[in-house]
């Protein structure tokens, strides 16, 4: 795994770099050799706080992280918990689906890209489209967005549906479970 730190409104000292490669090199018991090839690390100072993102962008998937804290050590050591939940959850769900289909195995071969939505934007008062995102969707079923959109942590997520071929949209509802909009 080649890992891409750097810092926003902070020093990333050899120190700081040390650990957070020492902390994320824990993970590669999770992965087939080559499965990932790139990790992007961005620690930043907001107010204070440490915040620590992850990316590791996999065939098919993107596993994600945020974390803050007072202390970036800790803020690092909290968000590799959360990246080891994420991944262990991820790779308990596909071998389920594996198991149980064996057309998974095609598709996840074929995947070529993954759909990633951002919620960096702010809303202004009036109803402008600041930023257009175009992306490729990679067919999958409702069970596997949720699961991307969860790992993204994001609150909707839009793919195209494996078994019709259109375009839906998942989403978290107020109440904690999720929803799934399908066109007409």
């Amino acid at each position: 795994m080649k890992m891409q730190v750097r810092g926003e409104n902070i020093q990333v000292t050899a120190a700081l770099r040390d650990y957070v490669e020492k902390k994320l090199g824990r993970l590669e018991r999770y992965f087939d050799n080559g499965q990932v090839k790139d990790v992007n690390v961005t620690l930043r100072v907001l107010r204070g706080d440490g915040i620590i993102e992850v990316t590791i962008p996999m065939t098919g998937v993107i596993i994600r992280a945020e974390e803050t804290h007072e202390d970036m050590y800790a803020a690092i050591d909290l968000v590799i918990e959360k990246l080891e939940r994420q991944i262990r959850k991820y790779k308990t769900k596909i071998n389920r689906k594996l198991r149980h289909d064996s057309t998974a195995k095609i598709a996840l071969r074929q995947a070529e890209s993954v759909a990633v939505l951002t919620d960096d934007e702010e809303d202004d008062d009036e109803l402008n489209i600041v930023r257009t995102k175009r992306f490729d969707l990679k067919p999958m079923d409702a069970e596997e967005a949720v699961l991307q959109m969860d790992m993204l942590g994001h609150s909707f997520f839009v793919f195209q549906n494996s078994v019709t071929n259109e375009v839906n949209v998942v989403y978290r509802r107020n109440d904690g479970r999720y929803g799934l909009i399908e066109p007409k």
